[in-house]
């Protein structure tokens, strides 16, 4: 995994990739620093990344464009596979390489409330706080980045369905306020949910047994709760995608409040995608 690792860091800031991430990454920082602390002269840093959120839509899925996709394109997947190590290091390795590319700029953010503190009032446990929260959040769009990346090989259609993921993944909120609400609406969503679990699992693993198992068992369990009481998925739907939601769980430091929920959440999203990203690698090599 060390390997992998330092292959990866040493291809990273041998290209423009890890200098145009923290430029931009900082470069929005800056933006926002100079809206809120400089001109509004507002003391509350965690404004600031409130504000830098929507530039991980496009900059994360930038970064993990080529993670895996690239490999799969110039057959050196291949080559991995044949090295004394195992998919799981291949995959931790290469998002380890990922995390220090988008720890290094924060790191650089991390200055920045204690320069605003000399001229004025700023609480920086709140700061710190969030910036902490803005790292896991970062952490946790960056797993799902490489598990789209694992999926093809066309780093261009990586780029698109990861800036599609994460687009709809921060407007959620918004969104829900358009679902259906009614206790039909939400069961007919969850019936096409698990569809799409079903077939995901029928292209991870390649065994249409356990897909229709797991879906037709998924199918029964919603059907079989609404007949019972459908009064339960009133609202359900909307409900998930605000519980789902990354970035609403990180407004929640932005207000102030260290929400320890939300951190087990990111790390349960980490380990939840960078799994699947190893059954997807483990697909490939068998077949």
């Amino acid at each position: 995994m060390t390997a992998i690792l330092k292959h990866e860091l040493r291809s990273y800031f041998h290209s423009f990739t890890a200098y145009f991430f923290g430029a931009f990454l900082l470069a929005i920082t800056g933006i926002g620093s100079m809206i809120y602390n400089i001109n509004q002269a507002v003391s509350n840093f965690e404004y600031v990344l409130g504000f830098g959120c929507i530039v991980l839509v496009l900059i994360v899925p930038i970064l993990t464009m080529r993670t895996i996709a690239e490999e799969k394109k110039q057959k050196t997947d291949q080559l991995l596979y044949a090295l004394p190590v195992t998919t799981t290091d291949v995959v931790v390795g290469k998002y380890l390489a990922l995390l220090v590319v988008f720890l290094i700029p924060l790191l650089i953010v991390c200055a920045y409330p204690l320069i605003f503190a000399q001229y004025g009032d700023v609480y920086l446990p709140t700061s710190y706080g969030s910036l902490f929260a803005f790292f896991m959040m970062g952490a946790a769009l960056i797993a799902v980045g490489v598990f789209i990346s694992s999926l093809t090989e066309n780093q261009g259609f990586a780029a698109g369905i990861g800036v599609a993921v994460v687009l709809f993944n921060y407007y959620s909120v918004t969104i829900s306020e358009y679902v259906s609400s009614t206790a039909l609406g939400s069961a007919i969503v969850l019936c096409v949910v698990a569809a799409l679990i079903a077939f995901l699992i029928n292209y991870l693993t390649k065994n249409e047994n356990l897909a229709y198992g797991i879906g037709l068992a998924l199918l029964a369990i919603i059907t079989a709760t609404y007949l019972y009481d459908s009064s339960a998925y009133e609202g359900l739907v909307p409900k998930i995608m605000t519980e789902l939601s990354l970035f609403e769980r990180f407004y929640v430091f932005v207000d102030g409040v260290f929400d320890l929920t939300a951190i087990v959440y990111y790390i349960t999203v980490i380990i939840f995608f960078l799994f699947l990203s190893v059954q997807s690698l483990e697909k490939r090599r068998y077949n």
